[in-house]
């Protein structure tokens, strides 16, 4: 753990030092902000905004949506699930160089959030430019991407007008008919949800996917274990959640001086977690932290975050996850890499902006 005096902020490095924050809401708060950018600025409220809202509110709001993602909830999507799998696999040209973030890890988790909400699966598209802009809006506000968040607004607002009086049982639908402390939530409310929706909905399988399929094609050895033995499916997604640690990092601020590990944090300091450095923590993962083992038991990573701010559609992730690696198990013998990998330049995703692969049957 050390002092970053530029832009001013613990970066905390352990995972049990990032466990501690993380269980700790009361002395660790959100609502002064989660990225490196809100530190000096004076936030807004933001009612809705999960990432942002502390307890006992983040429950309240979080409840919400809790029913639609639960782990049988989640469960009874998995024939859907695969089907989506399924087709983009199946569209795949075996032995030929395939970008399988723009063929297969972009288009994936967005039908299955397609589904989720209720709108045509045709839209993906679109949602992939609201999500990036999302993403880019983390680093960067521009003219462009309040234009395109308006255009989500436009969109989800109308589905809600269209449904908020029917019984449906999609998020839209949902959240439409949502009430909070006795009233309908309002459309800053709802287009928080719906983009949080997207942006969590989609960037962690995204990029685990991604992420994914490129390390098992570096580590070949790990992939052909995998085909030996598919029953180790569920240990690698874990380890691949590791490995990828899709969100890179999230901020608190002490609301009280404390002591964090062997230091002293006073109110007001900024605190930066940075999960996948804890990731590789050998305090926490053995010697072997900076290998990829698929088989890994236990594996207590934290891609999804811990505590109050745990992930909310981890459960979702994890059953994509394991269907896509399913699937293409008994499809591929040879994951190949292709061409150099180009990452994508955040602070927040540990993304992949492109990355060529064989697939080799």
């Amino acid at each position: 753990m050390c002092w970053c005096p530029d832009p001013g902020l613990w970066a905390v490095s352990r995972h049990a030092d990032v466990v501690a924050v993380s269980r700790d809401p009361a002395t660790f708060c959100s609502s002064k902000g989660v990225l490196p950018m809100d530190i000096g600025r004076e936030l807004p409220e933001i009612p809705g905004a999960l990432l942002y809202v502390d307890p006992p509110a983040h429950g309240r709001y979080r409840r919400l949506v809790n029913p639609s993602f639960s782990t049988a909830a989640v469960r009874r999507l998995e024939p859907g699930i695969r089907d989506r799998a399924r087709a983009l696999l199946d569209a795949v040209h075996p032995g030929e160089v395939v970008d399988v973030v723009a063929e297969l890890a972009v288009p994936y988790p967005l039908q299955v959030i397609a589904d989720l909400l209720g709108v045509p699966a045709e839209d993906w598209p679109r949602f992939a430019v609201w999500t990036d802009h999302m993403i880019a809006a983390a680093t960067e506000i521009t003219d462009e991407t309040a234009t395109v968040l308006g255009e989500m607004s436009e969109y989800f607002l109308g589905l809600v007008a269209s449904r908020r009086d029917g019984g449906g049982a999609d998020l839209v639908s949902v959240l439409g008919r949502a009430e909070l402390d006795g009233h309908r939530l309002g459309d800053g409310e709802l287009m928080m949800f719906y983009g949080q929706l997207l942006v969590a909905g989609n960037e962690t399988t995204r990029n685990l996917i991604a992420g994914g399929l490129v390390a098992l094609a570096e580590h070949p050895a790990q992939w052909a274990r995998l085909r030996a033995d598919p029953g180790l499916v569920p240990r690698a997604v874990e380890e691949l959640l590791r490995w990828t640690s899709p969100v890179i990092s999230f901020l608190r601020t002490a609301t009280r001086r404390t002591r964090l590990g062997d230091v002293t944090v006073e109110e007001g300091d900024p605190v930066l977690l940075l999960y996948a450095s804890a990731n590789r923590d050998e305090a926490a993962f053995g010697p072997d932290a900076g290998r990829l083992d698929v088989g890994r038991h236990p594996n207590p990573h934290l891609a999804f975050g811990y505590g109050e701010h745990v992930c909310l559609g981890a459960a979702l992730a994890r059953l994509e996850a394991r269907v896509f690696l399913e699937e293409a198990l008994g499809r591929f013998r040879v994951l190949e890499p292709a061409g150099p990998v180009q990452r994508l330049a955040s602070e927040v995703i540990a993304g992949l902006r492109q990355a060529p692969l064989r697939l080799i049957p």
